[in-house]
């Protein structure tokens, strides 16, 4: 209202649905995403100068991982670095790091953005799990858990298991994680999520390698900004240190005389 106002001109219809942007606006459009671009762009090569260790640093992880991997390792850091002041972003959807709304990402994707730099610390393994009763009973055809967005059935499910009945979709790991090893039925899942997990047994079953990885990702103004670089170092060490839990060598292999 008030950029209306100082404009003298209406920028937006107010519908029953929202707002929709007059011809005016539409006009204005690409000045305003400029000019959005070069304050975040200010904003960055300022961030991206600092040379201390201390002040705040956002990372976004995702909130399976961050649980698995990143926090029992934070006394650590905290230890390392006690002036920096960590925050820890592991909302669903992908933070926007040219607008800062994250500093470093660790990401699970089979390529990142190309304004991002960084690398793939490691690829990422998957099993199908589930507990010594759903494993035994796979004979017959066994109950299955897939993600939401997976309609059809999966490569796994129709390579090994024609027969599968889908028994619970979900859109979230944990949820996965949860109802499989509660025994509802097989999941396919990252092996650093499930092998931990004393509930879940791992199928010997022969999986197309997962084109995914983790990833370390900043934008490529901050790279080398002090608690940047160093929280980057940090975070791969501990990535690396669990190589055998990401890449699965620590499984727990279903044997079907047992």
């Amino acid at each position: 209202a008030a950029f209306e106002a100082g404009l003298s001109t209406r920028l937006f219809d107010r519908t029953r649905d929202g707002y929709v942007m007059t011809q005016a606006a539409e006009n204005l459009y690409d000045n305003a995403v400029r000019m959005e671009e070069c304050a975040q762009a200010i904003d960055r090569t300022a961030f991206g100068r600092d040379a201390e260790l201390r002040g705040p640093l956002r990372v976004t992880v995702p909130y399976d991982f961050a649980n698995r991997l990143i926090a029992p390792v934070l006394p650590a850091f905290r230890t390392q670095y006690p002036a920096i002041e960590l925050e820890l972003l592991t909302t669903t959807g992908l933070m926007d790091l040219s607008a800062r709304e994250a500093d470093l990402a660790i990401r699970l994707t089979p390529k990142p953005p190309d304004y991002l730099v960084g690398r793939e610390v490691l690829p990422l393994r998957h099993g199908v799990y589930g507990t010594r009763r759903c494993l035994k009973a796979t004979g017959d055809g066994p109950d299955v858990i897939l993600f939401r967005s997976e309609r059809t059935p999966p490569e796994w499910v129709r390579q090994h298991f024609p027969e599968a009945r889908v028994v619970l979709r979900t859109d979230n790991l944990s949820t996965m994680h949860a109802a499989a090893a509660a025994g509802v039925g097989l999941a396919r899942m990252p092996c650093y999520e499930a092998d931990p997990d004393r509930k879940l047994l791992r199928l010997d079953l022969e999986l197309k390698p997962s084109t995914w990885g983790v990833w370390l990702l900043s934008h490529v103004d901050l790279r080398s900004t002090a608690r940047v670089r160093v929280t980057r170092e940090f975070m791969a060490e501990v990535i690396l240190e669990n190589r055998a839990l990401v890449l699965g060598e620590a499984s727990r292999y279903f044997d079907p005389k047992s």
